[in-house]
């Protein structure tokens, strides 16, 4: 039942099953969702887990790993065997969706790429995301997001303009084309729905991130070689002020001015109105050109005060405003946690922690609950009994042949 008393609708992937063979952060994130969707999640792995459990016992990436892969079964298949692929193209003849993020070519050099999987599941969505694309003269090129960050451009617009660029903390590559993964296989899914037809879909890490960038290459097709490459805290596109960081008595608050209103707002805030009029600040394109004495303006404000009073303040005139915030401040978000976006779960290796869920919600349907992450192999037997009615004696053998 949902918070009104009605019955709770199922999530919209149910019945859906997936095969995931990806690894790290891009594909494992477009498998998340899908299994938060609803979707039964079977995730193959080498007999020493995936790439990101093998990054050894470090619990940054035990941590990681716990974060991307809830609600997903684990089962490890030793693909390079020919009774690994047999049983990998028995598991495919009963699935919707193989996922995978391999450099490309890799799954056609196994004998389970997709014109294999799909001549015996004319049904099955492939979907696949890798750092260039498959068919482009970087095809072959090995992409990580640190690559891909100074690849396509990120880099050289993160940070202040008198220092160094360095990489956008976050890992923006990779979520990016997961999501975009995710996006790509789901529209397949409808597609199927009217055509009865599967087809493959991918997602480059490079395409998927361009679009990030879209105020910044605004700027340089408006400027030419007169726009800065990076502009700190400030728009991206240098089109908006304020919007800057601002120092506080304990740390930064952000602040935003996308119009007029907005800004007045801030000024009756800080207690000068009196400057409304002043043809400094009058107007977007006015403030625009006096940046400088905007920022002093604010922050000769802000720097006497608290952060989190100066949020308050801000807020409640409507203003956009933020603290600058830890991490470890953000994992205990009050409205993530309401939301259930943040769960304390109990996990079986890691004690008690927080996950996150999926962003996406389907009114109707409850949260799916979070199953924490499997150990590597945990539901081989079972996936190999229920799906494919192998009997113990036979999963037996095939352990002892290193198949599984």
């Amino acid at each position: 039942m949902d918070h009104l008393g009605r019955e709770a609708a199922p999530l919209p992937l149910a019945g859906v099953t997936v095969i995931d063979l990806s690894h790290i952060y891009n594909g494992p994130y477009a498998t998340l969702l899908l299994a938060l969707a609803g979707a039964e999640v079977i995730k193959v792995e080498p007999k020493g887990g995936e790439h990101l459990r093998s990054r050894g016992n470090a619990g940054p990436a035990a941590m990681a790993y716990a974060m991307l892969n809830s609600n997903k079964e684990s089962m490890t298949l030793d693909l390079k065997s020919t009774r690994g692929k047999a049983i990998l193209l028995d598991l495919v003849t009963r699935a919707d969706v193989v996922v995978e993020n391999f450099s490309p070519g890799t799954t056609d050099r196994l004998g389970i790429g997709p014109a294999v999987l799909r001549e015996i599941n004319p049904r099955l969505i492939y979907g696949s995301s890798s750092g260039y694309g498959k068919d482009g003269p970087y095809r072959s090129y090995p992409a990580m997001d640190l690559v891909m960050q100074a690849m396509t451009g990120v880099i050289s617009i993160t940070g202040h303009p008198d220092q160094p660029p360095v990489k956008a903390g976050p890992a923006l590559c990779d979520f990016s084309a997961g999501v975009h993964l995710y996006a790509a296989i789901v529209t397949a899914l409808y597609e199927r729905e009217r055509t009865g037809h599967g087809r493959v879909v991918e997602v480059s890490m490079q395409d998927a991130t361009y679009a990030t960038m879209t105020s910044n290459l605004g700027m340089l097709m408006a400027m030419g070689d007169a726009a800065p490459s990076r502009t700190g805290n400030r728009h991206g596109g240098l089109g908006i002020s304020p919007y800057n960081s601002y120092r506080a008595s304990d740390g930064f608050v952000v602040l935003n001015a996308p119009g007029d209103a907005d800004f007045r707002a801030m000024l009756r805030v800080i207690g000068r109105e009196d400057l409304e009029d002043d043809p400094r600040f009058v107007s977007r394109t006015s403030r625009v050109e006096n940046m400088a004495a905007v920022d002093e303006l604010l922050e000769g404000w802000t720097a006497g005060r608290p952060r989190d009073e100066i949020a308050r303040l801000m807020l409640v005139a409507g203003v956009p405003c933020a603290p600058v915030r830890e991490l470890a401040e953000v994992i205990e978000d009050e409205n993530m946690h309401a939301r259930g976006s943040l769960q304390r779960v109990d996990h079986p290796e890691l004690g008690r922690i927080v996950l996150p869920h999926s962003p996406l919600r389907f009114e109707g349907s409850p949260l799916k609950p979070l199953d924490p992450s499997h150990p590597v192999g945990a539901d081989t037997a079972a996936i190999l009994g229920r799906r494919l009615g192998y009997s113990e004696d036979e999963v037996d053998a095939l352990r002892q042949e290193g198949v599984v």
